[in-house]
């Protein structure tokens, strides 16, 4: 039996429960809660999800090979391949999308990220897995057609989550989304209007590596949040072939910043929520794939493998001695406070339980594996006293809102990121 250590995201003293995420207490609004996690190592919390059969998949006669155990394991049982995989919590086909919210960890996420870390989820696997279900749920084609609460993944469950704590906590909170895509190892921006264009990737001492002119636009309410998940998606680069109908041919990533201030001049919080959707690992003699889908496949799988050896050194003893190479691709530079800085990261690995796709479930369980070797030292980011945070003041034929100072930006308050740092 693993130790709640071993299990990622080590349960802490004082007001924390001794279990996680069950029966999580909640703070009191205004309550500080650096706990014993701040600069501690932290093992990445790593959860797995097993979507059902498809249709196509029982017709053609697929057998089940991946069946759930107890106590966070699966069992994978086929001709030469006889394995059991652990991990921090395993939700198998019948599972809601309410059960991977609650039993994966997203909820204490949310609140750590208000506290001012800087908090990542992603999910990964083969393509058709389940990752953007699992994350966005079935997106809604159009403003005006509601998805069922029932159905909503993890973004949204946290949005509604955050909004929730910024109603009930008694300091200022400021909330704004910037959402990315990196397609053939080229950054773009999903909320800026007017064709696509790729955007540079800057490290500067201070922020690490960082995009360069990306837009951030404020948002206080469920509906503005969920506008521009569904604006930013419908921009996102997708296509058709043999294993996914809607194939994701980039990698996205939704980052959610949170700005808060206690009262009576307290430092601010400054901490994000982000959302990184990797597009799936794809075989292109399974995928049928041609031309520029053959080119986009090969880009994918080439920066998954650049990430899966970044994990693969960090997962090592004395791993975070050795040369991590992060420049490697545009992926690994952006998650490298996630996987080996100062964030606290929650990986969603997805699998089909298809004896059809057997070989590349076998790749992301071991995956996964190694990933939950890889620590982190979790610091939360605080900014010394200033003057009182500025009201929001509506701008006129705006959805969004403008501070005093800030020069109009329609629609909502869209304002780039600051340009600093090198090459």
């Amino acid at each position: 039996m693993e130790s709640e250590r071993e299990r990622g995201w080590e349960p802490q003293v004082g007001t924390r429960p001794k279990t996680f995420p069950r029966g999580q207490e909640k703070p009191s609004p205004g309550e500080e809660r650096e706990g014993p996690m701040v600069g501690r190592e932290t093992r990445l919390r790593v959860v797995l999800r097993v979507r059902p059969l498809t249709c196509t998949e029982m017709h053609r006669g697929d057998r089940q090979v991946v069946h759930s155990l107890s106590d966070g394991t699966v069992h994978v049982s086929a001709a030469r391949h006889d394995a059991i995989f652990g991990f921090s919590a395993v939700f198998d086909a019948g599972a809601s999308q309410e059960a991977v919210f609650e039993g994966s960890g997203m909820r204490q996420l949310v609140e750590l990220a208000i506290d001012g870390f800087s908090c990542t989820v992603f999910a990964f696997g083969q393509t058709g897995s389940g990752k953007t279900y699992t994350l966005m749920g079935p997106l809604a084609q159009s403003e005006t057609q509601a998805v069922s609460p029932a159905l909503l993944g993890l973004m949204q469950r946290s949005f509604a989550c955050l909004l929730e704590r910024s109603r009930s906590c008694s300091s200022d909170l400021a909330l704004s989304a910037s959402y990315l895509e990196i397609y053939n190892e080229q950054v773009r921006d999903l909320l800026s209007p007017g064709p696509p264009c790729a955007l540079p990737l800057r490290w500067s001492k201070t922020h690490g590596f960082y995009v360069e002119n990306q837009l951030s636009v404020d948002f206080e309410s469920l509906e503005a949040i969920t506008d521009l998940l569904l604006q930013g998606s419908q921009r996102r680069r997708t296509s058709a072939h043999a294993l996914n109908r809607h194939s994701s041919r980039s990698h996205a990533l939704l980052t959610i910043h949170v700005r808060s201030r206690a009262p009576r001049a307290c430092p601010s919080k400054q901490g994000t929520l982000c959302f990184v959707d990797l597009a799936g690992s794809e075989r292109v003699k399974e995928t049928g794939s041609r031309g520029e889908l053959s080119v986009e496949a090969n880009n994918i799988n080439r920066s998954l493998l650049a990430l899966g050896h970044c994990i693969s050194l960090l997962a090592k003893p004395g791993g975070k001695r050795t040369h991590i190479p992060y420049r490697d691709s545009k992926l690994t530079r952006l998650l490298a406070r996630s996987l080996g800085g100062s964030g606290i990261t929650l990986m969603v690995a997805c699998i089909s339980p298809s004896s059809r796709c057997l070989s590349e479930t076998l790749s992301t369980l071991h995956y996964a594996s190694r990933a939950r070797r890889v620590t982190t030292r979790p610091l939360a980011n605080r900014a010394l006293p200033g003057p009182p945070m500025p009201q929001p003041v509506p701008v006129e034929g705006s959805t969004g809102v403008l501070l005093p100072g800030q020069d109009v930006a329609l629609p909502g308050s869209r304002h780039p990121q600051p340009q600093q740092g090198k090459r």
